[in-house]
């Protein structure tokens, strides 16, 4: 049993067995693109929310800094404003031990001169000179 094809026909199953390739890899190619397209435009609705969502982001991050930035600039004018006022109102310890050790000599100097007043008095029976 011999199996003879003429030319035309063996020309004509080849083209139509390509040809029916052809059409089911061209098939293909278009639903592998359309899953590609899908994919790409969920992609770009998820990347467009994700960068959304960083706007919104480096927009609140962007106010508290100002708002961070604001509250530091009052705590160093406070500062300063308290270093301005600090020697007005408060006393050093050793400034006020130097004060009243002068006062304390002032006393104990009058207190002296107050007993040699008492003490001429008393030796001169009881008269007051001017001196």
């Amino acid at each position: 049993m011999t199996l003879q094809i003429e030319f035309t026909w063996l020309v004509g199953l080849l083209l139509t067995f390509f040809g029916a390739a052809a059409g089911i890899g061209k098939l293909l190619l278009s639903q592998h693109q359309r899953h590609q397209d899908r994919r790409f435009n969920e992609l770009e609705r998820g990347n467009h929310k994700l960068q959304t969502d960083l706007a919104k982001r480096l927009d609140s991050i962007e106010t508290a800094s100002h708002s961070q930035a604001e509250r530091v600039h009052q705590l160093e004018r406070d500062l300063l404003r308290f270093q301005a006022e600090l020697p007005m109102q408060y006393v050093r310890r050793e400034d006020y031990i130097r004060g009243q050790s002068t006062i304390e000599a002032k006393l104990d100097s009058l207190a002296g001169k107050l007993e040699i007043y008492q003490l001429r008095a008393v030796a001169h029976g009881g008269q007051t000179n001017a001196d």
